[in-house]
């Protein structure tokens, strides 16, 4: 299953800059160009990004005239992203295809930053308070909503990577709870989380270059 390429290494500080389309700046150590995308290599793994994701390359360690910097920083006012580009820059900047965030974001709360559940769940990644408290994050502010949302969506993956179906996994345990998963050995026998299971593998699928 092409979902089983989920699974990647975060970035970390480092000398070189890519600039996305979205706005956002991913560090690494060393970035790569292919015939068809760029490769960050750091510390701790590789991210892999798309050509057309990626505005520009940035060397920081290269000294830069100040007065070449200066009126660039002071002709771009800042812009506020949409939730669907947050929901993309949180996941390059955590090493997982926007596609699978975008399915998640979408069947959650379908973008809304204002949505409550019946249960408490908050924002964009219908995330319960205790566990944005967990993840040290605002569930009412949407870019800490979605980093904090894909992070969570990260770590369940690593977590059953090893297991049978493990993004079905992960998808259950996002939605129902660790403890669920573990108690019956797989996504658990509730139809509301087999039904958002289905749900969010479909809509990753619908989308353009997923098959």
């Amino acid at each position: 299953m092409r979902l089983l390429f989920l699974l990647a290494c975060l970035p970390v500080c480092a000398a070189d800059l890519a600039v996305l389309q979205t706005g956002a700046r991913l560090r690494a150590d060393r970035i790569e160009k292919t015939a068809t995308q760029y490769i960050l290599h750091s510390a701790d793994g590789r991210i892999e990004l798309p050509l057309d994701a990626v505005e520009s390359i940035e060397h920081i360690d290269d000294p830069a005239p100040a007065a070449a910097v200066v009126p660039s920083a002071a002709a771009k006012p800042a812009v506020a992203l949409t939730p669907k580009q947050l929901v993309d820059e949180a996941a390059l900047r955590h090493g997982l295809p926007p596609a699978i965030v975008q399915a998640l974001a979408s069947t959650e709360s379908a973008y809304q930053q204002k949505a409550v559940s019946s249960k408490g769940a908050i924002g964009v990644m219908q995330l319960m308070p205790s566990t944005a408290q967990a993840l040290h994050a605002d569930p009412h502010n949407l870019a800490e909503n979605i980093d904090a949302g894909t992070r969570l969506l990260r770590e369940l993956l690593l977590k059953y990577q090893n297991d049978p179906n493990p993004v079905r996994r992960a998808l259950a345990a996002y939605n129902a709870g660790e403890g669920a998963v573990q108690r019956y050995q797989g996504v658990p026998p509730y139809r509301e989380t087999q039904q958002y299971v289905e749900k969010v593998i479909q809509r990753y699928y619908q989308q353009p270059g997923t098959r």
